[in-house]
């Protein structure tokens, strides 16, 4: 089966940075939009990035914009979020999904077809 696992998360300081990590199992993800999500607490979940199968097409939030970057690894079938540097409104349950069926990155989170479980992302003031 599909899945996909977060990782990277954790507490740090305004300033400071991150990288996240998503690994995909099940099939690979080599031919497929990849994309970066959050959700603040009492906050719709909100695009941060993607990136197409060859990695030349990326979007990015403007929120973001400027501070972190995607990338993705096809031989490891992964792909990140370098986030640097953070804000306090940076914290959030970071997700990443794969999106089968777009023929560009979209921003819409239902346009996703398989979600990961999230990690949790604190930036302190």
């Amino acid at each position: 089966q599909v899945q996909l696992v977060e990782s990277g998360g954790g507490l740090v300081q305004a300033g400071g940075s991150l990288r996240l990590s998503c690994a995909g199992s099940g099939r690979t993800f080599a031919n497929y939009v990849m994309g970066w999500f959050r959700q603040a607490p009492g906050k719709e979940r909100e695009f941060v990035a993607a990136i197409t199968k060859n990695g030349v097409r990326i979007y990015y939030a403007d929120s973001v914009n400027g501070r972190f970057t995607i990338s993705r690894d096809n031989a490891k079938n992964t792909v990140y979020l370098q986030m640097n540097p953070l804000n306090p409104e940076d914290t959030a349950v970071y997700y990443c999904a794969v999106d089968f069926r777009s023929y560009a990155v979209t921003e819409i989170p239902s346009a996703y077809d398989y979600w990961g479980q999230g990690t949790q992302v604190t930036v302190s003031s």
